[in-house]
């Protein structure tokens, strides 16, 4: 097939597209499982080292509203109904926060202000074109150095130094420490006690992925805590189930009827460690590299969808997309939990990559797959830069073969 070519929309028709005219439905759930109406059609808006937006830090208040907007306007071109804007990259904040400093994001200076509200723009901006948006936070990381001392003053990082660990380059919030995991989730939820976000997002890190011949230092919090435990891995895989359980807890609390929702690294675990994991052999297991149960998050019912990062092309033999999607299907299988499936269209078009994804149908294929599972609730899209240039029409392709009209997203 050759280039496939997009309708040009003013402003207008784009927000008519979404909030009126003929909606594309889904079939009834399968009894004895809840099911919301609506099709996931994410993608996500990632700020940490200026990866989408904005452009580049220290731009003026005015064109970072214009390139955040942009964003948003090119996701209902597409008919995409929700974005998952990173408003926490790195122990900072995207809005006025008293417990973080802005991030460095936006001026090029952590803890300068840049003179208006990227969150607040962000949401009210999103609801306006009829876009969900999920306030994507990442937990425990610091910084992307290990020198407290080029942190803000006040950073809580330099207030509390036993706080800290430094690990493969980058600092890390200690997750085995009570009062980190209380303050990060203070931090977190302020946003959700001052906007009316959708979701509440986390994303794949938890504990940092492994750095080959570097230990992560908790020793004094695994002294201090980890006692009733019968080794470490089960100490630090039970750190993090009480972030997200708790987190969950006090989401509902403070705004009913916003979701939580965790996009986890696809595998939970080969089957050569665990029978219960999925045909694949791949070089990480979050169950045992990240100390994240992701498996027993969504069996358990405690968040409202799992969107498990699928980056992988139909035949890798390590990780098949082709086998990761029933593996999932079944797990979240008679829960409550949404599943919806992450999609690498940053590996489009990208010579490094493997053959499959220089053919701009293999997202297609992902999705034609995808119809097959009853579970399978959708998709979200890293990220908005490449749904934006989209270098080799994968995503244009995904338009003309599955979004030929609007969705719903799911509620």
């Amino acid at each position: 097939m050759g280039r496939v070519t997009r309708r040009a929309f003013t402003a207008a028709a784009l927000s008519t597209l979404v909030l009126g005219g003929d909606v594309d439905s889904t079939a009834a759930a399968p009894a004895g499982r809840r099911r919301s109406g609506g099709e996931m059609r994410g993608m996500w808006l990632a700020t940490v080292v200026n990866r989408d937006w904005p452009s580049r830090p220290g731009l003026p208040a005015l064109q970072q509203r214009t390139e955040l907007i942009a964003h948003l306007d090119t996701a209902v071109r597409d008919r995409l109904n929700t974005v998952v804007f990173q408003v926490r990259p790195t122990a900072d904040a995207l809005w006025p926060s008293p417990y973080e400093p802005w991030s460095q994001y936006l001026t090029g200076v952590q803890g300068l202000d840049p003179g208006w509200d990227p969150l607040g723009t962000a949401v009210a901006e999103a609801h306006a074109r009829g876009l969900e948006l999920h306030a994507w936070f990442n937990p425990y990381r610091v910084a992307h150095h290990t020198d407290p001392t080029r942190l803000v003053a006040d950073h809580p990082a330099r207030r509390h130094p036993d706080w800290a660990v430094p690990y493969g380059g980058k600092l890390y919030y200690d997750p085995g420490l009570p009062e980190v995991r209380a303050f990060v989730q203070d931090a977190m939820l302020d946003a959700v006690r001052r906007y009316p976000v959708d979701a509440v997002h986390f994303d794949d890190y938890f504990y940092p992925y492994p750095v080959a011949g570097q230990t992560f230092d908790d020793d004094a919090a695994y002294d201090r805590h980890g006692g009733a435990f019968p080794d470490r891995a089960a100490w630090r895989r039970d750190n993090i189930d009480r972030l997200v359980r708790e987190t969950a807890a006090r989401v509902k609390a403070l705004r009913p009827g916003t979701r939580f929702g965790v996009s986890p690294f696809g595998v939970w675990r080969n089957a050569v460690t665990d029978p219960l994991g999925s045909d694949t052999r791949a070089g990480v297991q979050t169950y045992d590299d990240l100390y994240a149960d992701t498996r027993r998050w969504a069996r358990e019912n405690w968040i409202d969808y799992i969107c498990p990062q699928l980056y992988w092309n139909i035949g890798f033999t390590a990780a098949d997309y082709a086998t990761l999607l029933p593996w999932w299907a079944e797990v979240v299988r008679g829960t409550r939990t949404e599943l919806y499936l992450g999609e690498a269209l940053y590996k489009a078009g990208d010579p490094a990559q493997p053959a499959a994804w220089q053919d701009p149908a293999e997202l297609s294929r992902h999705l034609t797959l995808a119809k097959r599972y009853p579970q399978a609730r959708g998709h979200v899209f890293f990220a908005a830069h490449d749904v934006a240039v989209d270098r080799v029409d994968a995503m244009a392709r995904v338009v003309t073969d599955h979004y030929r009209r609007p969705a719903k997203p799911p509620r």
